[in-house]
């Protein structure tokens, strides 16, 4: 793989260019940002509220890696990978409640829902359920380094990024306020858009609010251009926030309740920022959002939207209607995304230049990209 030039993507924003195309198209440079990127960060995986009970359980895929997300028998949410130790079995192909063990479909290994092998069938011949070189204990099913954050479930496939909160702790710091129960809104709270766009082309459009003109007419008529602020804290996020926030009322006018004890400065105010890697996350009075991108190639990206309230039992009616309204607007944006993915196929696009007024949020993010993966080939050099 030839290597990208990375070191104008690094300059100060009046002077630097964007990430180059092959960052974007190429399938090489695709595998080296997976490795630099999310495998070796805290990348969202999922959310909680998708496996709420005890023994519920979902396989995911990410990036090629077959995980299953579990609700173990004590209520913890863990990820292992969704292969049996024994042959490499998938365990589970389709998410369902898992009343006993996980059973392996092949010659039924079973392991508890915290990832421990319970039984061996035949395993040291017919009737003989236990051999004395297949040891139970050591042969659990593996398990990936997780942590829940915004309901959010984060996860270090590396194993060597730091502690969540210390690799996290601007964000925790910002939005300390929001450090409370989240209540998802329920099968009407949640959706997801397909596009055909790099990941990054997502985390790129929602960190700036430039756009809104444009692209967002109606949010645009009451949250204007010139209420949004950038928000940039390099290394960690970036984002926009607004000084005008507009709650959604009921038939008699009736909003969601607020989040308790919330300082006066969220009475008007919302705030929109990308973690990075791949988690887009919003807050409001009344109720806030969690994205989390999964990359499918290259050019293809699923987000799951997940939309949460202050308390369990907020209007269905309110919630859908809700849970509509950020579907159409984030619904507006699939044209610009999908349009600069093709834009990135022109061989003589020099990865275009930032606003300095404007794009200090989407900057910040291609220099923590540009960063992490020169890191990350400094890091290969040295091992070879």
């Amino acid at each position: 793989m030839t290597l990208t030039r990375l070191d104008t993507v690094r300059r100060p924003v009046a002077q630097a260019n964007g990430l180059p195309n092959a960052h974007y198209i190429d399938s090489a440079v695709f595998d080296e940002e997976k490795h630099a990127l999310l495998f070796s960060q805290w990348a969202g995986l999922a959310v909680a509220a998708d496996v709420p009970e005890p023994g519920d359980a979902v396989p995911i895929t990410f990036l090629g890696m077959p995980l299953l997300l579990i609700r173990d028998a004590d209520g913890a949410v863990r990820v292992f990978q969704n292969t049996c130790r024994h042959r490499g079995m998938i365990l589970i192909d389709a998410p369902r409640k898992v009343e006993g063990a996980i059973r392996c479909p092949y010659h039924s290994w079973c392991y508890a829902k915290d990832g421990r092998l319970v039984s061996t069938p035949h395993v040291g011949g017919p009737g003989q359920n236990t051999h004395a070189d297949v040891n139970r204990a050591d042969l659990g099913l593996v398990e990936i380094r997780s942590h829940i954050w915004f309901d959010v479930v984060w996860i270090n496939v590396s194993g060597t990024a730091p502690p969540f909160e210390t690799a996290m702790a601007e964000g925790l710091d910002r939005w300390r306020d929001f450090d409370r129960p989240l209540f998802h809104g329920g099968d009407e709270s949640r959706f997801q858009l397909t596009v055909a766009s790099n990941w990054k082309l997502a985390v790129e459009n929602y960190c700036e609010s430039y756009h809104l003109p444009w692209v967002h007419p109606g949010l645009n008529s009451y949250s204007r251009l010139e209420d949004h602020y950038n928000i940039e804290r390099p290394g960690a996020f970036s984002g926009q926030g607004t000084r005008v926030y507009r709650q959604l009322r009921d038939e008699q006018g009736r909003p969601f309740p607020d989040f308790e004890d919330l300082p006066d400065t969220w009475d008007t105010a919302a705030e929109y920022i990308a973690i990075y890697p791949n988690v887009l996350l919003g807050v409001h009075r009344d109720h806030a959002f969690a994205i989390v991108l999964l990359p499918q190639g290259p050019e293809r990206t699923v987000e799951h939207v997940h939309i949460y309230y202050p308390c369990p039992d907020t209007d269905a009616q309110l919630r859908a209607r809700n849970a509509e309204l950020w579907k159409t607007v984030f619904e507006e944006d699939i044209f610009v995304v999908e349009g600069m993915q093709r834009g990135r196929h022109a061989p003589m696009f020099d990865g275009g230049r930032f606003s300095p007024a404007m794009d200090g949020p989407t900057h910040c993010f291609h220099d923590w990209v540009a960063a992490r993966v020169e890191t990350h080939r400094g890091q290969k050099q040295a091992a070879e």
